[in-house]
């Protein structure tokens, strides 16, 4: 089943929509919400799993969204990692659930897998060298 995540922009006018409900019912998709920061009358973000057996009907609910006014990101736009100052001392990949981060042989260095990556943010206080950032 196609399945695209991505970071939904509200502007304020728009957290009191319900756009989700519309993503359901209109457009027959399956949403996972990753996680969320929507306060009513204020500008939200939400980072979202959409799901279909199509993959132009994902594109569809796409449209939808970018004409209520929603800002649509690709979700690796909001992990930052510097790895010039990274040890590879593997502490993220412990926390990291997705396995998104991992370090493996046979050069055990850290690597960073932004299409799996849903933007907890464990890793960021996992992080002893305090490296990563989630612009969220």
């Amino acid at each position: 089943m196609p399945k695209q995540r991505l970071v939904l922009i509200f502007p304020s006018y728009l957290t009191e929509k319900p756009i989700a409900y519309h993503l359901v019912k209109d457009f027959d998709l399956e949403i996972n919400i990753l996680k969320a920061k929507i306060t009513p009358g204020e500008d939200g973000k939400l980072v979202i799993e959409l799901a279909h057996t199509s993959q132009e009907q994902i594109q569809k609910g796409i449209a939808f969204l970018k004409e209520q006014g929603v800002i649509i990101e690709p979700i690796s736009k909001e992990i930052v990692l510097n790895e010039a100052e990274c040890i590879n001392c593997g502490s993220c990949t412990a926390v990291c659930q997705t396995k998104a981060l991992s370090i493996a042989p046979p050069d055990w260095q850290l690597k960073f897998d932004k299409e799996i990556c849903i933007a907890c943010q464990l890793c960021v206080k996992a992080c002893p060298m305090q490296i990563i950032q989630v612009t969220f």
